[in-house]
């Protein structure tokens, strides 16, 4: 999704804040989860969900705020707070999606009299406001005191949240809870019903509500029990009236269309000690919601609830060790909290999709596809492959039954595409790197081949677009004549570029499973990025002042005419144009030509080719960057970091990854450059600090130097670990060039390695130095391309100086 608050980001401080004492220990292993900060990316755009859950949970338990940036439920920016709700996703742009069923405590209404309590989610905010030192996150667990007393703490299960609250009223006050009938977007639509029985207190609803980012809508239930002092009294209310006497509700949306407020509460006779509330959540049934809650949550225990929430996310973390002599503390906290949230999204709904039920795994919150691709997904092959696979067959499943592969699926609904058919892509890289368990292959190879030759009715949320004109043009051209059928006709360059990716990706697959045919047929279509090659286009600011740079990717017409779009339109630098799924939008998503100019990452030396060499081309991704025509908030971004490996400049790759983390990327509230989008940000933090990263849908990883000592990587599906060791380390960040390395004690000159590295618990060691070294330059090391390095396309002969200061992170002594 597009960056947020690019301006407030650009003035975060360079230099993040000690935030403990470096650490000295060589030989005891830390435990990743102390250094987890859910708050980061909680303001400022970032939208991350930073309540209580556990690893690809459905139950997301935290408070949710009034803010116009709470699509993760809660901002610490100062707005209130008008509820506690259990459903979530996190990162996510656009409008907020879920926050269903929201509990709002009192310590008492006045007067004890319940229509003197406000309960209508707009009044009740008044009653919301808290200091932001008492918000507490921890792995499974999250707490906030409300400046009207009640403290509220939660934890969760997979489909279970269990809240405690904590109420500071005097004696005789009867505290009550109200549980509504809303989301975060108020987006619920007529019939919602809820019923209390007024000796247990259970509260049992549902509600049907539009799904965020999408064309559907989805039916959630929940059930909710209480444990505590004795209940007064049970019942309903209906705007900002309320009667104990009444303990059915069914609702309508108002004559204006805005939902009418409606909801159940319950009074207890006292607030002397504390009341849990446990709610289960479904998109199955009431019954299905309250049946897992008690399964999971047979009792109120919530120190136990919460600590197996934190075992929880200890086993899957713990996988990913690293030295920390020297290192500081805050780095630490930047590098694990990104690995925490690649696991909040996607959501494993298994058994809770009402659609169909195939035995298979379910996933939802893919969000999107075009985000996670890039890095989360690869990231998940990596630290659990198990997931992954899991992953792949819920997608596998969604063609199966929905008939493409989705692009982007949230609340059960189809999302919108924004480029190309990139759920290929991440099949691709998860065949190429081994996924199995119970993945059926011969499947997911006829899903992608779909998305490539047969169009659906409606491209604009699965599949593709245009590909008529794809097999007869080579290209997707403006405006096209497209009447098989219907999607947002826009992004034609930028979908090209994509489509041409996707096949790639095909490629590998039809090749590996014995498809030679096909193979090349997907090989060649896979070359079509360059029908949109336009050799004597040339590049100029807003103010006429030429780049300087000619040779750009331009549209092209049915006729096979040119078009035009300013190459620096929808990049940082223009703040005019709206670049996503307007039906008069540009030819690009969410990214200029100029960044886009890069994504051809299966045939980068053709690019380098076509740039001038490789010198030429390091120049022109110096300027993308240094120009600030591209935005690191944005993940178009993250390949470009690194694509200096191909060029034969590793070093240059380790000096921008090291320039912008923490520069961009910092361990506090309003610490990333724009929405997380389900953990893409915190995988491209991960992988960066790790000093591997991919170029997805390929068997690749571009090795730069790690940010600590030593990263270790345990495979838990082979048990071997893999580790990724510094020699010279520098923890002020001046030695991040290597010099040499071996892999498991013999020499090893290439600039990238393959998956068998994890999988085979292989070590990799690196010398590092000063300046930049011959290291990873030869032709002969670098990446693989589908065309050839030209002989005009050679490296280094001589060694390259690195022009200027790394400008690099320094803790403050």
């Amino acid at each position: 999704m597009a960056p947020a608050l690019k301006l407030l980001a650009l003035c975060l401080p360079v230099v993040a804040a000690r935030a403990a004492a470096a650490l000295t220990s060589r030989d005891k292993n830390i435990d990743p989860i102390d250094y987890v900060d859910q708050l980061i990316g909680s303001s400022n755009g970032g939208n991350v969900f930073p309540g209580a859950t556990v690893p690809y949970g459905m139950a997301k338990a935290v408070a949710d705020t009034t803010s116009g940036s709470n699509q993760g439920g809660f901002t610490l920016d100062g707005t209130p707070v008008t509820g506690f709700s259990v459903l979530h996703d996190s990162g996510t742009g656009g409008s907020p999606s879920l926050g269903n069923f929201p509990l709002f405590p009192y310590n008492a209404c006045a007067d004890n009299d319940v229509n003197r309590c406000d309960f209508p989610k707009k009044t009740r905010a008044q009653h919301g406001t808290f200091k932001n030192d008492s918000v507490v996150a921890k792995p499974g667990y999250f707490s906030i005191t409300l400046a009207d007393g009640p403290q509220v703490e939660m934890t969760a299960t997979h489909h279970a949240a269990l809240f405690k609250f904590t109420f500071t009223g005097k004696d005789g006050d009867k505290p009550l809870i109200l549980q509504d009938l809303t989301d975060l977007s108020n987006s619920r639509q007529d019939n919602a019903s809820v019923a209390v029985d007024a000796t247990s207190g259970r509260i049992k609803g549902n509600a049907l509500f539009v799904s965020s980012f999408s064309q559907g809508t989805y039916r959630a239930y929940f059930c909710t029990d209480f444990e505590g002092p004795a209940i007064a009294d049970a019942g309903i209310f209906v705007d900002s009236r309320a009667s104990a006497d009444v303990h059915d509700l069914k609702i309508s949306r108002s004559i204006n269309g805005y939902p009418l407020p409606g909801g159940a509460f319950v009074r207890f006779a006292d607030g002397h000690s504390p009341v849990y509330a446990r709610v289960g959540v479904s998109l199955i049934s009431e019954d299905q919601a309250c049946a897992s809650a008690e399964q999971e949550m047979p009792d109120f225990d919530f120190d136990k609830h919460a600590q197996d929430a934190r075992d929880a996310w200890k086993a899957k973390m713990s996988n990913i060790q690293v030295v920390t002599e020297g290192v500081d503390a805050s780095l630490i906290k930047n590098f694990y909290s990104g690995i925490y949230r690649t696991m909040v999204n996607p959501q494993n709904y298994t058994g809770e999709n009402p659609l169909w039920d195939d035995g298979e795994p379910y996933f939802d919150s893919f969000y999107c596809i075009w985000d996670l691709f890039r890095s989360q997904l690869p990231f998940l092959t990596i630290l659990d492959p198990a997931a992954v696979s899991q992953m792949i067959r819920s997608l596998i499943s969604t063609y199966e039954h929905d008939g493409w592969l989705p692009d982007c699926r949230m609340s059960l609904s189809r999302g919108y595409t924004q480029g190309g058919s990139n759920a290929d892509n991440v099949l691709a890289d998860a065949y190429l790197k081994g996924i199995k368990d119970g993945v059926d292959w011969d499947k997911g190879y006829a899903a992608v081949k779909k998305d490539a030759e047969v169009e659906p009715f409606d491209w604009c949320c699965h599949g593709r677009g245009g590909i008529d004109a794809w097999n007869s043009l080579g290209y997707i051209p403006v405006q096209d004549f497209d009447y098989k059928g219907f999607g947002t006709l826009t992004r034609s360059l930028s979908r090209t570029l994509e489509y041409a990716y996707n096949d790639f990706a095909i490629s590998q697959m039809a090749g590996g499973m014995g498809n030679k045919d096909e193979q090349e047929t997907y090989i060649k279509s896979s070359r079509y990025w360059e029908n949109l090659y336009r050799a004597d286009q040339k590049s100029a600011f807003a103010n006429g002042t030429d780049t300087g740079y000619t040779g750009f990717f331009q549209p092209k017409y049915l006729n096979q005419t040119w078009g035009y779009q300013d190459p620096l339109k929808c990049s940082n630098l223009d703040d005019k144009s709206v670049c996503s799924l307007q039906n008069s939008g540009p030819e690009t998503f969410e990214s200029s030509i100029w960044e886009y100019g890069f994504f051809v990452p299966h045939d980068q030396a053709r690019l380098i080719t076509l740039y001038g060499g490789p010198e030429a081309f390091c120049r022109r991704l110096d300027y993308l960057h240094d120009k600030g025509i591209t935005y690191i908030g944005n993940e178009p971004a993250f390949l470009t970091v690194f694509q200096y490996h191909y060029a034969g400049r590793p070093a240059l790759s380790a000096k921008r990854s090291h320039f912008y983390i923490p520069r961009f990327f910092q361990p506090t509230p309003p610490g990333l450059p724009g929405n997380d989008d389900s953990g893409a940000m915190g995988s491209f933090v991960a992988f960066s600090m790790m000093g591997l990263f991919p170029n997805p849908g390929q068997d690749v990883y571009l090795i730069t130097p790690p940010f600590f000592p030593s990263v270790s990587i345990k495979n838990p599906v082979t048990g071997k670990t893999a580790t990724i060791r510094n020699v010279n380390f520098d923890a002020a960040y001046h030695d991040i060039y290597i010099q040499s390395a071996t892999l498991d004690g013999e020499e090893y000159t290439k600039n990238w390695i393959d998956h068998s590295f994890f999988t085979e618990g292989k070590e990799l060691v690196l010398t590092l130095g000063k300046n930049e070294s011959s290291w990873g330059t030869a032709v002969a090391d670098l990446p693989p391309s589908l065309g050839p390095y030209l002989s005009s396309n050679q490296t280094l002969s001589r060694r390259w100086s690195v022009p200027g200061s790394a400008q690099l992170y320094q803790p403050s002594m």
